[in-house]
């Protein structure tokens, strides 16, 4: 099975990289940074998978439309999809410019289109994939504070609702993961102890049982929170 993971540099979308590489899969690793996609890539190829980094902005259309035909080319229409590039700045309403509101619709929601519309068809044509969101808790509940991130949070799970609607029994499915607090960089600095966050790596192995059921089956949404609730 083919699995092209963005945001594949750090975080969940590094974690669900390797967790797919240890189930003995191909990866396409997309992100902007070489070096950081080098390392996933040298980390993911100690398993059975193999790996392979392809550096891209996925908010920009021509380059990812460049991404998606040297992905086909390596390894075909991938089998998985996984739309985790993402990105929080924090702010309330009149704290965020709206610089920072674009900027973090873009990256949440603008990539997800970009790369699912880039590669849906050849999935549609062969009868079979899957299409893996990356949403929050924020998709369904709001946080002061996130203005931004909560609005294109929300905007993600719709698109996911919407996609998976108008591809119903194709053979594609369209899955969105909704995390609660994660152990990632993003959080670098708190004060709040590990066993208050989901392990990025529970994620990622959420990620890979979704992919690994019949093609009969479609969980449309997954919820996960810390054990304490949310942060």
């Amino acid at each position: 099975m083919t699995v092209l993971v963005t945001g594949a540099s750090r975080g969940i979308g590094a974690a669900t990289a390797e967790a797919f590489a240890a189930a003995g899969h191909r990866v396409a690793l997309v992100a902007r940074s070489a070096e950081a996609l080098d390392a996933v890539a040298e980390r993911c190829r100690q398993w059975e998978g193999d790996a392979e980094p392809f550096v891209c902005d996925v908010t920009d259309a021509d380059a990812v439309g460049e991404m998606a035909e040297a992905v086909v080319a390596w390894a075909g229409v991938p089998d998985v999809v996984v739309n985790n590039a993402g990105l929080f700045e924090p702010g309330g309403l009149l704290e965020t410019s709206p610089e920072a509101f674009r900027r973090q619709l873009e990256v949440n929601v603008v990539s997800a289109f970009l790369v699912t519309r880039a590669l849906v068809g050849g999935m549609l044509d062969r009868g079979s994939g899957r299409i893996l969101m990356m949403g929050s808790v924020a998709s369904v509940r709001g946080y002061p504070g996130g203005t931004a991130y909560g609005a294109a949070k929300h905007a993600l799970l719709g698109l996911a609702r919407s996609l998976r609607e108008e591809i119903k029994g194709t053979g594609v499915s369209v899955t969105t993961l909704l995390p609660g607090a994660t152990r990632t960089a993003s959080w670098d600095g708190t004060d709040l102890p590990d066993d208050r966050f989901i392990p990025p790596e529970d994620v990622a192995r959420v990620a890979v049982e979704v992919a690994s059921l019949s093609g009969r089956t479609v969980i449309e949404e997954v919820l996960l929170r810390p054990d304490a609730g949310d942060i």
